[in-house]
């Protein structure tokens, strides 16, 4: 390439120079992605599955493969999983649900198929501290679930991701399959670069993500998931799990993400062409999450300031990815005319040949850890270097047609304005059934509403019993952040789960100790739901969350 430079030097340094920055930073992220340590399991641990965890599953098309998924995640004991469909799939999804395990699999059902409402349907019927995400294809290790909940042992960290690798709908994967393989791969080194650099990540996949079922409880939340749109005007379906992680980082919040082999979830993705409609709406929901990211909300660049770097890096990603094929049909032009009118003494055929043996080591080399296992695939290594330029390409369509919402891949999926106009109308009537005012959350479940749940827990005769905080009573995992007046711009929530509570003055306090006992040994939790006591604070006039004397400080 020096040969070459020698014609016109200055012309070439500048694309060198971005190339030796480019990958000086792919350096960088390997040698973070080789440093980064996922969390080990603790000796006495603060949550357990059977009490603690709700796995909420929206679908609208589960087939046999549920039956698989649903399984490995029963592996793992969870309490309850929540199957959320629309009401005319209510049948066939009930009977995939009792051929599992019709005791811990529970289908609810919305009037329209809207994952963000299911998601929402499934949260107000959560009674456990943690909530987990799952597609209906995800299938988990054993040791997913352990690995998860060791990351909520810091009181601090509101969501956890994991690691995730392609599994063939079929006996072999097609090419499709195996792009999608090699994108999974790149994209496990990016997330577990950005946590151990500074602890954020772009994304929490919605394939597999727990959360704390207090942040999600909140009505402001709930009303901003089922509420989101572009512009002011078109309403968002997918992007779900951009939204829940913004939000994290918005309210103070800290993620992780598990990238180990104990928590490595198998998914499976289209086996043909409509994987590129897939790679569309979600390249569409990047686009508007990381501009909301940087330009809107802009508490990534305080927060998390590698991960910002990273968006901003995506941005500008097309352009830089473009201007490769684009010098090098300039240099071949330039090498078809003779030296005495100003051409280049290389011939076209030794820069093409240069230009495709550099694409092919580089992107081997980005494409190791996962030839490392499947070696096999490395036929495909073309094919991905034709994908990375139609990528670039889509990317700029994406960004030229983000007021389409659809999602590309699924049918059934209606109006989504209809849908929450439908769903607002229901919680307008159960609001008026049951008394409650605008700021209570509302539990659609079959036991009637939170004040039945109350009157069970009250009337409870075991170690467990909680009185009323206030005539709503609303267990811990569910309790509502109170709206801030002009006069007190800090109400609130003091509470524990073992122990009486009272309501002075909007504040609702608990005399018990903050912890549990299970199996002859004492786990103390602090914070978030039933595992112990802890003060959740809102003020308006900011979002971080730290922590004081073991309880949550959210200002």
């Amino acid at each position: 390439m020096l040969y070459l430079t020698s014609d016109n030097f200055p012309i070439f340094v500048p694309f060198g120079v971005i190339g030796f920055y480019r990958y000086l930073w792919y350096c960088i992220r390997l040698a973070a992605c080789f440093a980064y340590r996922p969390i080990p399991l603790p000796e006495n641990p603060t949550y357990i599955a059977e009490e603690d965890v709700t796995i909420i599953v929206p679908t609208i098309d589960a087939g046999e493969e549920f039956k698989d998924a649903a399984r490995s995640w029963l592996v793992g004991k969870p309490k309850e999983i929540l199957i959320i469909t629309e009401e005319k799939m209510l049948g066939p999804l009930q009977e995939l649900a009792n051929a599992v395990d019709p005791e811990r699999i529970r289908v609810l059902t919305v009037p329209f198929a809207n994952k963000r409402l299911q998601m929402s349907h499934g949260i107000k019927n959560t009674t456990t501290d943690l909530i987990v995400f799952a597609d209906d294809d995800a299938i988990w290790p054993p040791t997913l679930l352990p690995y998860v909940l060791a990351c909520f042992e810091d009181q601090k960290v509101g969501g956890v991701g994991t690691s995730q690798r392609v599994q063939p709908v079929g006996e072999k994967m097609t090419v499709w399959e195996v792009l999608a393989a090699f994108r999974l791969t790149i994209r496990n080194i990016e997330i577990s670069c950005s946590t151990h650099i500074d602890g954020g990540l772009p994304c929490l996949s919605g394939r597999t993500a727990a959360y704390r079922t207090i942040i999600l409880k909140d009505p402001e939340f709930l009303h901003g998931f089922t509420h989101d749109y572009w512009l002011g005007k078109y309403q968002l379906n997918s992007g779900d799990d951009k939204f829940l992680t913004r939000w994290m980082v918005s309210h103070g919040w800290s993620t992780y993400v598990q990238c180990c082999k104990e928590a490595e979830l198998l998914s499976t993705m289209k086996p043909n062409w409509r994987f590129l409609k897939q790679v569309l709406r979600w390249t569409r929901n990047t686009w508007r999450s990381d501009m909301r990211s940087l330009f809107t909300e802009r508490f990534i660049w305080t927060a998390h300031p590698y991960v910002a770097y990273t968006m901003v890096d995506k941005l500008f990603n097309p352009f830089t990815l473009l201007a490769g094929p684009c010098l090098v049909a300039y240099l071949v032009y330039k090498s078809t005319i003779s030296t005495d009118n100003g051409g280049y003494h290389l011939p076209w055929w030794n820069i093409l040949a240069s230009y495709f043996v550099w694409l092919l080591a580089t992107r081997t080399a980005k494409l190791l850890p996962h030839l490392w296992y499947r070696p096999q695939d490395i036929v495909y290594v073309p094919a991905f270097i034709v994908f990375g330029y139609y990528f670039a390409i889509m990317k700029l369509y994406a960004l030229c047609t983000l007021h389409e919402t659809g999602w590309g891949t699924r049918t059934g999926i209606g109006d989504i304005a209809a849908a929450t106009a439908a769903m607002d109308k229901q919680l307008d009537t159960n609001r008026s059934s049951f008394g409650a005012d605008d700021n209570e959350t509302v539990n659609n479940s079959n036991s009637g509403g939170l004040r039945d749940l109350n009157e069970k827990l009250t009337s409870s005769s075991s170690g467990n019993t909680k009185t009323n905080f206030d005539n709503g009573y609303i267990p811990p995992t569910m309790q509502r952040y109170p709206v801030a007046t002009k006069q007190d711009e800090s109400q609130q929530y003091q509470y524990n789960s073992n122990g009486s509570g009272s309501g002075i003055n909007g504040t609702a306090t608990s005399n018990g100790s903050g912890s549990r006992s299970r199996n002859g040994s004492n786990a103390s939790g602090s914070g978030s739901g039933l595992g112990g006591g802890g003060i959740v604070r809102r003020e308006p006039n900011g979002r971080r969350m730290d922590i004081i004397n073991e309880s949550y400080l959210m200002r």
